[in-house]
């Protein structure tokens, strides 16, 4: 039998309110095929789920979805019932579905949210590369002083000029989860993942660079729609694989010779087209051995290089260099206490007794374990991917304690 893994974590408003207790059921087609209830952290076991053969989402073909789908009931007291539709199960992978619940006292009944299928099984609208984009081609405005990391992006759900659609502010690295895994496969090879994951970052962070909405009046970043900017799926799955390569390069993007900003880096499904990426294309080139920035230069030119941008000063905490056991400094002292404090909210997270500052025994099972939470590499030491991740986490669960006591 082909299995792929799902594992749900259940939040109430955001990340710094894990729900316990909740009950996960999974249906196909109506009918229940599994049921558990969250622990401390808010998160399920891993399911394995049936699915199709990973052969589907390896060449393109547009008879057989790659993918398979369930729907999730999501229930926990004091929480409006939350229904996930169409949850994707690929081969060997790993799938990640973040459920948000409301409080009853909000007024609603049940919530039904649904998993778009994506890009490249099912027809969305073609990109619209703007004449202004043309015109400007070269000159783009600057607007920002440098490439930054935003803790979040605004994205509005619909076309600029559809003044009811909502907009939703997302972590920045969820977002690029998102757009990832809404647009590729995660059972591609990993230069094929890296190359893609550095043009939705770079696109997304000139957006950012240019405040290409805000500077015409808009009140977002991005949009969620393919005819001008990339797929945002609300709610929709992760793949781990796609997770952890973002965790891994978030930080970095690509620019075009001497030119400032973070290059506008379209793609297509497949295409021959000057200036586009094709996605196929560069699932092709990772088959034959290219590396990420290979496949760039590929289809952007040879003038392509990565560089990195520096996150926001929001976060409490700079990373300084990778912690690990046996190491003894006021940063081992800063990363036992943010763990401490998370703690309080996710308490599945061993507590360290008296930090001193000593990378112990304690502290490296509180990392792993804090890694697994989070699905982050376990490593067991606080790199860069982890160290960013505390901090806004830390940052979350700050937010929401000075809120309840405010």
């Amino acid at each position: 039998m082909i299995n792929g893994y799902l594992k749900v974590n259940v939040y109430g408003d955001n990340v710094a309110n894990p729900i316990k207790n909740a009950s996960v059921t999974v249906l196909k087609d109506g009918i229940e095929i599994y049921k558990e209830t969250t622990n401390k952290n808010g998160e399920t076991s891993l399911i394995s789920l049936p699915t199709v053969s990973k052969s589907y989402s390896e060449e393109e073909q547009y008879e057989i979805r790659p993918y398979e789908t369930y729907d999730l009931i999501v229930e926990a007291l004091g929480m409006n019932r939350t229904i996930i539709e169409n949850v994707q199960i690929l081969d060997g992978i790993t799938s990640i579905q973040n459920v948000y619940m409301s409080s009853i006292d909000n007024g609603e009944n049940d919530v039904v949210e649904e998993v778009t299928p994506n890009t490249l099984w099912e027809d969305y609208p073609p990109n619209i590369w703007s004449e202004e984009e043309n015109s400007n081609e070269g000159i783009a405005p600057i607007v920002l002083k440098e490439v930054l990391i935003p803790p979040n992006v605004i994205v509005h759900d619909g076309i600029p000029s559809n003044t009811i659609a909502p907009n939703y502010t997302v972590p920045f690295t969820d977002y690029i989860k998102n757009v990832a895994s809404s647009e590729i496969y995660p059972t591609w090879p990993q230069e094929t993942i890296k190359a893609n994951v550095l043009a939705i970052i770079s696109f997304t962070l000139n957006r950012i660079y240019t405040e290409w909405y805000k500077s015409r009046g808009y009140d977002f970043t991005i949009t969620s729609t393919t005819s001008y900017d990339q797929k945002y799926t609300r709610n929709g799955t992760i793949f781990e694989s796609i997770s952890n390569i973002v965790d891994e390069i978030f930080t970095n993007y690509i620019r075009n010779g001497v030119r400032l900003e973070p290059l506008l880096a379209h793609y297509k499904s497949k295409t021959n087209e000057e200036g586009y990426l094709s996605q196929w294309g560069s699932k092709d080139l990772g088959d034959r051995g290219y590396d990420a920035l290979e496949i760039l230069r590929y289809y952007y030119g040879d003038n392509v290089n990565i560089f990195r941008a520096k996150p926001t000063t929001s976060y409490p905490y700079s990373f300084t260099t990778t912690l690990k056991k046996g190491d003894c400094n006021s940063d081992v002292y800063l990363l036992q206490n943010a763990l401490n404090y998370i703690h309080g909210s996710y308490p599945g997270i061993p507590i360290i007794k008296n930090p001193s500052g000593y990378f112990d025994d304690a502290t490296e099972d509180a990392v792993r374990v804090f890694q697994n939470v989070f699905s982050l590499t376990e490593t067991a030491t606080a790199n860069y991917q982890t160290w960013y991740k505390i901090s806004y986490i830390l940052t979350a669960v700050k937010n929401l304690t000075e809120s309840v006591y405010s």
